[in-house]
C-alpha cells in the first residue's frame, strides 16, 4: 500500500520541484519516511529519482538562459568528491532523521523571505568561497541522500552570484552530478538498487 501511495504522489512532487530547478530528493525522503519505507532503500531511491528529475529540469532551463559554467564548475570541483565522501559514511538513524528534518525546514524559510534581493544586479563570485560552499553542500548532500539544490539555491540568491533562472539551471545540474557522486559513494546502496530493480513496483515507478 505504501508503494502505491508513493507512486501517486511522486509525479506531483517531481513536477513541482523540477519547475524551480530542483530534483525533489528531500520531498521523496520525507514521503518515504512518512510511508515507513525501509531506511536502506530511501537514499538510493531518492538519489536515483533526483538524477532523472534534475536532468530534465536542467535541459528545460538550459534552453532559456546562458549557463554560468565558470561558477558551476568551481562549485563542482569541491562538491563532487565531498558528496562521494559523505555518501560513503554511515549515519545513525536518529541523527539522520534530525538532519533531514532541518533540511526540510529550508523550503518553508525560503517562502517567508523577500525575493526582491534576487532581482538585484549579479556580483562576481569569490572562487575560494565558492569552493568552500561547494564542499560543504556536497558533503551534506552525500550524507543525507539529496542533491544539494535546496541548499545551493538560497546561497546563490543571497550572495547575488546568479539570477533566478540561472540559479535554477545551476542547481539542477549541480543536483544531478552530486546525486551521481553520492550514490557511487554508497556501495551498499548500489547493491540495494540492483535488488530494487527486481521489484515490480519499482519498475512501474520508473515508467
Amino acid at each position: 500500500m505504501s508503494q502505491i501511495l508513493f507512486l501517486i504522489f511522486l509525479p506531483i512532487v517531481a513536477f513541482l520541484y523540477s519547475s524551480v530547478g530542483h530534483g525533489g530528493a528531500s520531498a521523496y525522503l520525507a514521503l518515504m519516511a512518512f510511508l515507513q519505507f525501509v531506511p536502506e532503500h530511501m537514499k538510493p531511491i531518492a538519489l536515483l529519482l533526483n538524477m532523472l528529475v534534475s536532468l530534465i529540469a536542467f535541459l528545460l532551463f538550459y534552453r532559456k538562459i546562458k549557463m554560468p559554467w565558470k561558477l558551476f564548475l568551481t562549485l563542482c570541483v569541491s562538491s563532487i568528491p565531498a558528496a562521494y565522501w559523505g555518501g560513503s559514511l554511515p549515519i545513525e538513524p536518529h541523527w539522520y532523521k534530525w538532519m533531514l528534518g532541518v533540511i526540510l525546514l529550508i523550503p518553508t524559510w525560503r517562502l517567508l523571505q523577500n525575493h526582491q534581493q534576487a532581482e538585484r544586479p549579479v556580483r562576481l563570485f569569490n572562487p575560494y568561497a565558492t569552493l568552500g560552499i561547494g564542499a560543504a553542500i556536497g558533503f551534506i548532500s552525500g550524507l543525507i541522500g539529496i542533491g544539494g539544490g535546496i541548499l545551493l539555491s538560497p546561497v546563490l540568491i543571497f550572495l547575488r552570484w546568479a539570477h533566478l533562472k540561472e540559479t535554477a539551471c545551476i542547481s539542477a545540474l549541480f543536483i544531478f552530478v552530486n546525486s551521481v557522486s553520492g550514490l557511487m559513494g554508497q556501495q551498499k546502496s548500489l547493491k540495494t538498487l540492483y535488488n530494487l530493480y527486481q521489484a515490480e513496483w519499482f519498475v512501474w515507478m520508473m515508467m
